[in-house]
């Protein structure tokens, strides 16, 4: 926590302990809605729900969409009735059906009960989709134009509306269908004449998105167009909502989270750290643990296949770990890069020929690099046999080959099956590695020692 919020925790708790009710409040409003918020989550849940019903219903509602998920749930269960629903009627309609949808049904049906027509329709509305679609995480709150409006009458239906729309940078031109025609931005409603009609002034190549595509994909043309909101149609063309980049900036770290997670064969847990309790974090990561440790077996069911070669050569076991580490090593390069190719569209799996062919060559440099330098070593300051040294360069050549080429197949393969690729780039690909790292070995030092 800054400098700045702690003092205004201070204050906050000292206002509420001094029970200068009025202050505090005057307080809150003239605050970012961000740091109190900041602040709500730093005090103990009584002070918490005290705070937040001393604040007028428009920032509380500001406030609440701000909170971590345990925090609003708390809060709103908490309140009464009416209460809720009165936070939940100012909430817009994809941050209500964000909270709603983690709650149990029966919570649900109560609170509904008590929010206004409106919110239940936009709320029941946005529940229909499925999780992580566009329109999972769309808003149905946004400007509407006519296309025979001037820009006189867009001013005056953006002064009606604006207030309880999401955004009103851009409006949206649609026609008795609902159909999308084009967009304005704001800027230009500014600077024309109020008697030219939308039509003359309305961009027709709009970019959209559909309700079914995937959160992911909308990340994508986010970034790729630079977009601050985005229409939303469903399958006939019709428009239902807009996002925004604040859901979509969520939407990338929460998809960060969940690769990083798989990339270290942990299951994906939406929780902070620190509100994740020792018995949860233990069921999300054993079950990898468990199949990890299993496999690694494998590993060790091939060094006791080379036992006695190994009891006749002492030496070689000691360039085991480095060689099984530089195998896994040079997987793990390939499988991150590839992923990360695919999840920012880079790369697709018509490109499987030319990654495949780019990680071979990558895989003979690296490893040809590598060899020289492990034999250099194993010469000057190992004092080994020159056969020997070479057995160990050859290995390395061989293991960082195999194992950048395995990696982005896996990956690739992983891919084309619908899975999430970062799985493969997890420990499991190392183990596998692994194995065929010592494998390698064992089989170049049987040819080329006496063993």
């Amino acid at each position: 926590m800054e400098e700045k919020d702690l003092r205004n925790l201070e204050t906050f708790r000292s206002l509420l302990k001094d029970k200068k009710f009025s202050a505090l409040r005057s307080m809150a409003q003239d605050m970012n809605v961000t740091d109190i918020a900041v602040i709500l989550e730093a005090v103990e849940d009584e002070d918490m729900l005290k705070m937040f019903r001393l604040f007028p219903k428009e920032l509380a509602a500001d406030v609440f969409a701000q909170l971590e998920d345990e925090s609003q749930q708390y809060i709103i269960t908490s309140l009464s009735d009416k209460e809720a629903g009165t936070v939940i009627d100012n909430l817009y309609a994809d941050d209500a059906a964000d909270l709603l949808e983690e709650m149990p049904a029966s919570v649900v049906k109560r609170l509904l009960a008590n929010t206004s027509p409106a919110t239940r329709k936009d709320v029941n509305h946005l529940l229909q989709y499925p999780d992580s679609s566009a329109g999972s995480i769309m808003t149905v709150e946004f400007v509407d134009l006519k296309e025979t409006m001037t820009v006189a009458d867009a001013k005056n239906r953006i002064r009606v509306l604006g207030t309880d729309s999401e955004t009103v940078n851009v409006c949206y031109v649609l026609n008795s269908k609902r159909l999308l025609l084009g967009t304005v931005a704001l800027r230009y409603l500014i600077i024309r004449n109020d008697d030219e009609l939308i039509s003359d002034i309305m961009h027709e190549d709009v970019v959209s998105c559909s309700t079914s595509d995937d959160q992911e994909h909308v990340a994508q043309i986010f970034k790729k167009y630079d977009f601050t909101a985005l229409p939303v149609v469903d399958h006939e063309n019709r428009m239902v909502g807009i996002i925004t980049v604040d859901d979509i900036m969520d939407i990338v770290e929460q998809e960060t989270t969940e690769d990083i997670d798989r990339m270290n064969a942990i299951i994906p847990n939406d929780k902070p750290y620190l509100k994740t309790g020792v018995f949860e974090t233990w069921k999300k990561r054993i079950p990898w643990l468990l199949l990890l440790m299993i496999s690694a077996t494998f590993t060790g069911k091939i060094i006791t296949g080379f036992e006695t070669s190994l009891s006749r050569m002492v030496i070689l076991t000691a360039y085991i770990p480095m060689l099984m580490d530089t195998g896994g090593n040079a997987g793990g390069q390939a499988s991150v890069e590839v992923v990360r190719g695919l999840s920012l569209e880079e790369i697709s799996f018509v490109d499987f020929g030319r990654i495949v062919w780019k990680e071979i060559r990558v895989g003979i440099l690296c490893g040809l690099t590598l060899a020289t330098a492990v034999f250099i070593k194993c010469m000057l300051f190992d004092g080994l046999q020159l056969m020997v040294a070479g057995v160990v360069s050859l290995t390395v050549i061989c293991a960082v080959f195999l194992a950048k080429t395995i990696a982005s197949c896996l990956v690739m393969f992983v891919s084309k099956t619908k899975l999430d690729p970062a799985v493969v780039a997890s420990p499991m690909l190392t183990t596998i590695i692994d194995a065929l790292s010592l494998t390698i070995y064992f089989a170049i030092a049987s040819t080329f020692l006496p063993i």
